[in-house]
């Protein structure tokens, strides 16, 4: 039973075991935080590969509580943090790698730079499903692509989890918008608003000539990385931007390097790990909860309801791609 000073926790004792829900010290808000009742927590497929042992980008040391994406009420105003107050519905991406407690919990104590008021029109559960996936996506279409009204968008893995929201901020931007994903989701996808291209017919070549008149994309994102940046590099055009959420391994550049084109890579994690950039993840927040009232941004979610005790079921259902939307656990 929770106290004044305990609270409940999905606890990970070691890479690839099971968790364990536990009774844990309640945190305090220390200077430049709030202490956060937490009502909702986003699965990423990122936290199952933390748990896994396997995201050396992401180390989390154990035990340790995961969960990045959170949202819930404000319980505690701590020293220096001025724009909260006790009540107040928020939501962000707050922990659950680089040794900082995450949301798999009823309570956090948050760093305040990281939180923005949560969209007055969503559920916790919605709220909880957007932070990591919308920072992504903001960052490789706004900050770095610099996405403008007119411009023509590749979305690559347009479905994903990034990548439906993604499509969603382009279009938000005045983009024209293309998906490339599996036949699945056209209806899906076109009903965001992008012309869906099946990834299993033709070639790059076939839709870039299709779509663009042979001339490629301005802008193309690619979300599922592996193959998907080496077509990322053949379907953007003259002078055009490339942006990756997965720019890992091996590439040839030359593609790209012969249409004067431009690459970014999008490390979200890296205001968690290192502390510097947190509060423009706050402002991409901010403006994440302005798309969201004002109906121009709406993440899919999973209608199956989880609670502490079902997070590795989560997990496996995210490792076995059996989940149809963002998998949110119900903290309280």
């Amino acid at each position: 039973m929770s106290t004044e000073t305990t609270m409940k926790a999905a606890l990970l004792d070691a890479p690839d075991a099971d968790f364990r829900l536990a009774e844990i010290a309640r945190p305090v808000a220390g200077e430049g935080q709030l202490l956060v009742r937490i009502a909702a927590s986003g699965v990423n497929p990122l936290d199952t590969k933390i748990r896994a042992g396997k995201a050396a980008h992401a180390r989390h040391p154990l035990p340790a509580v995961l969960g990045i994406d959170m949202a819930g009420i404000v319980e505690a105003v701590g020293p220096g943090v001025s724009g909260f107050r006790r009540g107040d519905e928020v939501y962000g991406m707050t922990g659950g790698v680089g040794g900082v407690q995450g949301s798999l919990a009823e309570f956090a104590a948050v760093d305040a730079r990281l939180i923005a008021p949560k969209p007055h029109n969503f559920s916790m559960r919605e709220a909880a499903a957007l932070p990591l996936i919308a920072i992504t996506a903001w960052e490789g279409l706004v900050d770095r692509a610099q996405v403008r009204s007119g411009q023509r968008v590749l979305v690559i893995g347009g479905g994903g989890g990034v990548g439906h929201i993604a499509v969603q901020i382009a279009k938000a931007m005045g983009a024209d918008v293309y998906a490339v994903d599996s036949a699945g989701k056209a209806d899906f996808l076109g009903s965001l608003g992008a012309t869906p291209i099946d990834r299993a017919t033709g070639t790059v070549g076939d839709y870039v000539a299709t779509y663009t008149d042979g001339k490629g994309f301005d802008v193309v994102y690619d979300t599922a990385g592996g193959t998907g940046l080496d077509n990322a590099f053949q379907a953007v055009g003259r002078f055009g931007h490339v942006v990756s959420a997965l720019g890992w391994g091996t590439h040839a550049l030359a593609p790209l390097s012969f249409k004067a084109a431009s690459y970014s890579g999008v490390f979200t994690l890296l205001p968690l790990l290192t502390g510097e950039g947190r509060e423009h993840h706050g402002k991409i927040m901010h403006e994440v909860t302005k798309l969201a009232e004002s109906g121009k941004l709406v993440p899919k979610l999973d209608d199956r309801r989880f609670g502490l005790v079902d997070v590795a079921e989560t997990h496996a259902l995210i490792e076995n791609k059996q989940a149809n939307g963002k998998l949110v656990i119900d903290i309280a």
